[in-house]
């Protein structure tokens, strides 16, 4: 059942990334519920596992869903608690879409046990193998980097105001990651003009990034949410290689003074 859930590539650096709305299936029974542009997935984090393809260059591990947020959203709590008390956001198995319009045809929504039932299904078999990878690596390295790669419309009135920066970096306001790592993520950003970008505003983390992330005890846990304007159409969701490329390496390098700081070697980190 796993192999049909998700894909883990297992590699040899102290990194992981995960990439939970990746995956576009919907099993035909939940696709026959769903409206006309819900059956359009819109709101995947298209083309991410494509965008951090440099990862496994740099011998990170990597874990890819095979199924839609639609059918369970993998960054949720298994309990749905919402993770921005207050505004709006979708849940678990989504009933609504980021534009605000229904997922479901009227009267079709997953009834409770068919969460619970999704939960068993989709969400734990990812989240015991995402573990489980995160236990290995820092068993090998001593301290791993959980990195969180997202994507989303540029401009959602329905979940925030005006239009996101080009890049979003959440650490749960400093909670999921060291603060060296933090730093010097951060520096990479400011040291770069292609993109605008905010730390810790709109998108903090999700519930894998506060979950896992625990760097008392060496797992440093980092969200990347791209705009998508970057990268592909927006409308027709196809992806752009050339304008890709600058994103593409500046990824990279994250990446890469990512494992650095995960191993202890490269600048001078400051305060871990």
């Amino acid at each position: 059942m796993s192999a049909e859930v998700f894909e883990l590539h297992r590699g040899t650096a102290p990194l992981l990334v995960s990439l939970p709305h990746d995956g576009t299936a919907v099993p035909d029974d939940i696709a026959a519920r769903l409206t006309a542009q819900a059956r359009r997935v819109p709101d995947t984090d298209w083309h991410v596992a494509r965008l951090y393809a440099v990862a496994r260059e740099l011998g990170a591990s990597m874990i890819v869903p095979r199924f839609s947020r639609y059918v369970i959203d993998l960054n949720r709590s298994e309990d749905d608690v919402s993770l921005y008390p207050g505004q709006n956001t979708t849940g678990l198995c989504p009933i609504v879409r980021f534009s605000g319009d229904p997922v479901y045809l009227p009267g079709q929504e997953p009834t409770e046990d068919e969460v619970r039932a999704r939960v068993e299904r989709y969400w734990r078999p990812y989240h015991v193998a995402l573990r489980a990878e995160l236990e290995r690596i820092r068993g090998v390295h001593g301290r791993v980097v959980l990195w969180e790669g997202h994507s989303i419309r540029g401009e959602l009135p329905f979940l925030f105001e005006g239009r996101l920066p080009d890049l979003n970096l959440g650490t749960a306001a400093g909670a999921s990651c060291s603060q060296a790592l933090q730093e010097q993520l951060e520096a990479l950003l400011a040291a770069q003009d292609n993109y605008d970008f905010v730390v810790n505003g709109r998108f903090k983390g999700g519930y894998i990034t506060r979950h896992y992330g625990d760097p008392a005890n060496g797992i440093d846990a980092v969200q990347l949410e791209v705009s998508q304007r970057n990268y592909m159409d927006e409308e027709t969701f196809e992806y752009a290689p050339a304008h890709a490329a600058a994103l593409q390496a500046l990824i990279g390098t994250l990446l890469e003074r990512s494992i650095d700081v995960a191993r202890g070697a490269g600048p001078a980190f400051g305060n871990a």
